[in-house]
């Protein structure tokens, strides 16, 4: 104990992570604190200027899983490809995780976050990480990852905790101890835009169901208390309880929107009827919507809304096809739903990365 007594850490949970120790839920109680006022979170948001970008995943890995385990992280890929959004001009990305690849591997997972912050880093790339999500397939497993489904968009990603919640009370205990040392360990890094705690929440038929989970993990992010501030994105007007939660207690507003730039605009005007804090739409673009770079794009930037297209590098997730149309074929659709470039580095249409690079001021 005389080591924890001279550690200069401050907070038993970081001392114990200095020490290289996994913490048990009794470790981690403390006051949650209060959400940032208006103006912290302004401040906070002038710093970063005009944060621009894309929901990230190498174009090798199909989930969350495969980015983060040991045997199939690719930091090859993942610094080819960011030098595609640094060209582009792009200055951040959205990135998730999964508590899984942490509970199998703490300290190689840890690693593995910090050496895709120094290439992102590199690149001149902030990062925004998700923590959660309520999307696609129910369940997981730690090993090889499945091989994509033709055609199919996103038929390997994998929700987080999934079903799995719903069934194993011991779970929970698990992720407060997951999410508590993954921001202790990085709630000071200055490469972190924010922690996307949960993405669409109530997502996959689950509604209200992922409210006890959504209440814990924003809970236990105010007990950590990092730098950055906590967040989780409304996307569905009709989770109102949900939706309500989440404006009232992120530091930051996010959301998502698919829509027109008719669509996307109420979006907005509402949201900010409804809150006076900083905006950033932490998903947008799919093109057979109408959800363009060329008409959305221009939108944010002249709102000051931090803007994250769904897709960088088209890859396993088969994000190239619509949600709802798949193709068994496999062939390319004539139309790409998201994703800017390819695999070599060239983009989809070249009048596209035009358009954002003007925006950007890359040359």
């Amino acid at each position: 104990m005389k080591m924890l007594k001279s550690c200069l850490i401050p907070g038993i949970l970081a001392c114990l992570l200095f020490l290289n120790f996994t913490p048990k839920k009794a470790d981690l109680i403390q006051k949650p604190r209060a959400i940032w006022t208006v103006e912290k979170a302004k401040t906070w948001y002038k710093k970063w200027g005009w944060l621009r970008g894309s929901d990230f995943i190498p174009s090798t890995a199909i989930n969350q899983l495969e980015m983060w385990q040991a045997e199939s992280f690719d930091p090859a890929t993942i610094d080819r490809e960011l030098g595609y959004a640094e060209s582009a001009g792009l200055n951040s990305m959205r990135v998730y995780l999964h508590h899984k690849a942490w509970e199998i591997d703490k300290t190689g997972f840890k690693k593995r976050v910090g050496t895709y912050l120094d290439i992102a880093a590199k690149h001149h790339i902030s990062t925004i990480f998700v923590l959660f999500d309520d999307c696609w397939n129910p369940t997981y497993k730690a090993g090889k990852q499945p091989d994509p489904k033709p055609g199919i968009h996103n038929s390997g990603w994998v929700r987080d905790p999934g079903d799995l919640i719903h069934q194993d009370n011991a779970l929970t205990e698990t992720l407060e101890i997951y999410v508590k040392d993954v921001l202790t360990t990085f709630g000071h890094d200055k490469r972190i835009v924010l922690w996307d705690l949960y993405n669409e929440p109530g997502n996959s038929g689950y509604r209200n169901k992922s409210m006890p989970l959504l209440k814990k993990v924003f809970e236990w992010g105010r007990e950590v208390n990092p730098d950055q501030p906590l967040s989780a994105g409304v996307w569905d007007k009709k989770l109102k309880e949900l939706s309500d939660f989440q404006l009232k207690n992120s530091d930051v507003t996010t959301y998502h929107n698919y829509g027109d730039p008719i669509d996307h605009q109420k979006w907005i005007d509402t949201l900010r009827s409804v809150s006076k804090r900083p905006l950033i739409c932490t998903e947008y673009m799919a093109r057979s919507r109408n959800s363009l770079f060329s008409n959305i794009m221009p939108i944010l930037k002249k709102e000051n809304i931090g803007a994250y297209n769904w897709g960088l590098v088209a890859g396993k997730t088969n994000t190239i096809y619509a949600w709802d149309t798949p193709m068994p074929d496999g062939g390319e659709p004539k139309l790409w739903f998201h994703d800017i470039f390819t695999k070599d580095g060239k983009p989809y249409k070249q009048e596209e990365l035009d358009v954002i690079k003007k925006l950007t001021g890359k040359k």
